[in-house]
Formats: structure tokens, sequence, C-alpha cells
């Protein structure tokens, strides 16, 4: 599993995991990734600092002890605490539930979204694909809405 640091054309930095650094590649090159914040497909990779091993040891130096480094517990990065595990499986399954108890109305979501607000459509959940741009005019006009990516293939199986 590859961890990035990723941060779309106006600055809004997030992470992505990949199964591979190909993965990465990949997807990018098929325009698969967009910002959390802004929807932008425009992502780059951040640069990271990667170990550096000076004294031809083999096994890293420990860390000098300062104010601000992390203790010994500290879980590794890619590692997750019980605690973010199960907050990681919530989320997942809250995403679920929204994907399965949801009609996927797809590029129309703006236009099936006013109807429903207007009383002109019978109410139910939906979701589906907006621009930035449409989804600030629904807000205008006072419909609520929520934003979030959605990794293509997730309707099919959550872990």
């Amino acid at each position: 599993m590859k961890v990035f640091n990723l941060a779309c054309e106006h600055g809004h930095a997030f992470e992505g995991w990949f199964a591979s650094g190909d993965d990465f590649e990949s997807q990018q090159a098929r325009g698969l990734m967009r910002c959390p914040s802004c929807d932008s497909a425009v992502v780059h990779k951040l640069p990271a600092a990667p170990h550096l091993n000076f004294n031809n040891s083999p096994e890293p130096r420990a860390p000098q002890r300062t104010a601000a480094a992390p203790s010994a517990t500290t879980p590794a990065p890619a590692e997750l605490t019980p605690a973010q595990a199960e907050a990681r499986a919530l989320v997942l399954q809250t995403l679920h539930k929204l994907i399965t108890e949801s009609e996927d109305v797809g590029e129309r979501f703006a236009e099936v979204a006013r109807k429903i607000h207007y009383g002109e459509d019978e109410q139910r959940s939906i979701r589906g694909v907006a621009s930035v741009e449409e989804r600030h005019a629904l807000e205008d006009e006072g419909i609520d809405i929520i934003s979030f990516p959605v990794p293509g293939g997730i309707k099919e199986t959550l872990q």
C-alpha cells in the first residue's frame, strides 16, 4: 500500500492510498483522482521525505528525543490505532448505506434535486454528479446537498 500526499491546483492538500505507484499513475492518467474539497481533477503528488541511512547500519537510528518528536508508542503512519480503524469502518459503513439507500441520477443530479425540492418529483434520496457551479447554485437556492468523493467501484464491496 502506498500513501501519497497530494494537492490540487488550488492548494488543497489531502492524502491518497494506492495499491502501488503504478496504480497512482494509472488513476491519474485516467482522470480518476479529484480533490475532495473542490472537485478539481488537476491533482499532483507533493514531495515526500525518504528515509536516508547515512551510517550504513542495517537498522534505522532512533530519532533524537525532542518535545516535538513522537513517542515510542505513536503508531507508524501506515498503521491505524483501534480508534482510527473503528472510525474508518464507521465511515465506510455510512458511505455504503448512503449509496445503497439512494438513487443514482448521474449527471442529472442538479435537475432532479431541484424537481424534488420544488415538489415536482417524489421525495427520495438521490446521488449523482454535479459541477462546482451546479453545487453552488443549488446551495444558493436553499437546496441542501452534501458533497463527497466516491471512488469508482465502491458500489460493489466496501471493506
